[in-house]
């Protein structure tokens, strides 16, 4: 097999975490960088990494990397590069383009002269005049950060976010990718009490339901590089079997979601069936105020609203002191919130435990949580 530089791209503020999912799938020599984590693996590794990251956003593969301040450097350099090992006669090459800090700040200039650098040196190459673009889609991205450009292929296509369960979803639905990563930061495990009580279409426990019981959150889905033919359909085939024989078949002991609106459960429901969790998860109408549960000890994570309309600021904050009530009365309990909202630590009566600044698409969020006391070890 062939070893390749693997980048997998992050949202701002999980790089480490997809460092650490990195780690656990073997793939121990990582370099993190806003938002990116850099690594090496071979084609097994494209088809795992795809799989298996759970708050990554793409994997890509990196073709080269240089410094350039013209577009005369950017088309040289890339030109030189071997394009030809990657990209068939046939394949289809868009290029998609982003500039920071860049002498060459015209992303749209940049990207027209990638696309000529490539078709140049796939001519010499493959020893042809035109391309049909009728085959793989293998989508080139040229990225500037302060003139050095670094030259990728998306191995992943639609994003790692779209794990092919939530068909439906209600009004500004979080990402998968953010909701696996508040479980995550949350320390829980399935034999953790776990209550969302904002939980609209259910994908925060829906991602604690599937990281609980150990499968893989890309086994709903294709990806982009499942057409390359310099991967073998055996390895992706191989990546599949030894993911369903990594699935766990015990339930978590405790899953809830709640919400108010009867409709986003309806939603909820039917998104956890496609995700194959629907056994792990239940999912009641329920007012926040009204939450209560026999469980001494648990988890709470929520995503609750945030009121960025004008007019709402007062609905929110009642919202808000009904979910401080409810940590008065489950003390023991901790609580991971994700919002944007300014006052709740306010409302909570003490700052949290530990705050981390996370994005909701380009809203910045704070995710606070607030730590409960151990629960007492059980006896072996």
């Amino acid at each position: 097999m062939s070893r390749f530089e693997l980048i997998a791209t992050a949202t701002f503020g999980l790089e480490a975490l997809v460092a650490d999912e990195l780690r656990k799938l073997g793939y121990s020599h990582t370099q993190v960088e806003n938002g990116k984590v850099t690594f090496s693996g071979d084609e097994l590794a494209i088809c795992r990494s795809n799989l298996w990251l759970r708050t990554a956003a793409r994997v890509r593969v990196k073709v080269g990397e240089f410094r350039a301040t013209t577009f005369e450097e950017l088309f040289e350099e890339t030109k030189a590069l071997p394009w030809a090992e990657f990209i068939p006669a046939n394949a289809q090459f868009p290029v998609e383009g982003r500039s920071v800090q860049s002498t060459l700040y015209s992303v749209s200039d940049c990207q027209s002269i990638v696309k000529k650098a490539v078709v140049e040196s796939l001519k010499k190459q493959h020893r042809l005049e035109w391309f049909p673009e009728d085959g793989p889609l293998m989508k080139i991205e040229i990225a500037l950060l302060r003139d050095v450009a670094t030259l990728t292929i998306d191995t992943t296509g639609p994003g790692l976010h779209q794990r092919g369960y939530r068909a439906l979803a209600t009004g500004a639905p979080l990402k998968e990718t953010l909701a696996a990563a508040l479980v995550i930061l949350a320390r829980w495990y399935p034999d953790i009490a776990f209550i969302d009580p904002f939980c609209g279409s259910g994908t925060i426990p829906i991602e604690a339901a599937l990281l609980g019981r150990n499968i893989a959150p890309g086994l709903k889905r294709r990806f982009a590089a499942e057409s390359w033919p310099w991967i073998p359909s055996s390895l992706w085939e191989k990546t599949r079997i030894e993911a369903h024989d990594l699935v766990k078949n015990e339930q978590p002991d405790y899953l809830i979601g709640t919400d108010i609106d009867e409709g986003a459960l309806r939603i909820a429901r039917h998104n956890a069936q496609a995700a194959g969790v629907a056994d792990s998860i239940h999912f009641q109408r329920l007012e926040v105020k009204d939450l209560t549960t026999s469980k001494k000890y648990g988890k709470l994570i929520t995503n609750p609203p945030y009121g960025e309309r004008f007019g709402e600021e007062e609905e929110i904050t009642r919202l808000y002191q009904e979910l401080a009530e409810v940590r008065k009365s489950l003390d023991t309990w901790s609580f991971y919130v994700l919002t944007s909202y300014p006052k709740l630590e306010k409302v909570f009566g003490g700052k949290a435990t530990k705050r981390r600044k996370l994005y909701n698409g380009n809203i910045e969020t704070q995710y606070y949580q607030y730590f409960g006391p151990r629960p007492p070890r059980r006896r072996s």
